[in-house]
């Protein structure tokens, strides 16, 4: 049973990627997703009173606990098959520096990655994963 949420933008390639990097590495199913720009995820951004400049970060949300930035990426690698729990020891960085480094990519992801016109469509077997 899933017990954790991760928002990330729906028309970012990369973002795209990292969704399904975690569900391919995810055999216990622990997150569902929602795209920050769906229904789902706008409601989940009123419901937890996220500001709306969080847009640029993956964001996890498990157990009432609401992550950003490398904060999110390091607690969704915990939960990951095979060697990523092991990146969770980047926690002893201290976040601004952790954060400096994941907001210069962020910033760059559209003109790296590229974009889509439309957001993920998720295959059939991972379909009941996303949030509507």
């Amino acid at each position: 049973m899933s017990t954790a949420i991760v928002l990330f933008d729906g028309i970012c390639n990369l973002c795209t990627w990292t969704v399904q990097f975690i569900l391919k590495r995810d055999p216990r199913s622990h997150f569902q997703f929602a795209s920050i720009q769906s229904p789902a995820g706008q409601r989940l951004l009123h419901d937890y009173d996220l500001p709306l400049h969080l847009v640029e970060s993956v964001i996890l949300i498990e157990q009432d606990q609401v992550y950003w930035r490398s904060d999110a990426a390091l607690h969704i690698a915990r939960h990951l098959s095979g060697y990523w729990p092991l990146l969770r020891m980047l926690l002893i960085v201290p976040r601004p520096i952790r954060d400096t480094v994941y907001n210069w990519i962020a910033h760059r992801r559209y003109r790296w990655f590229g974009t889509a016109k439309t957001c993920l469509v998720p295959s059939s077997n991972f379909r009941k994963r996303f949030l509507e």
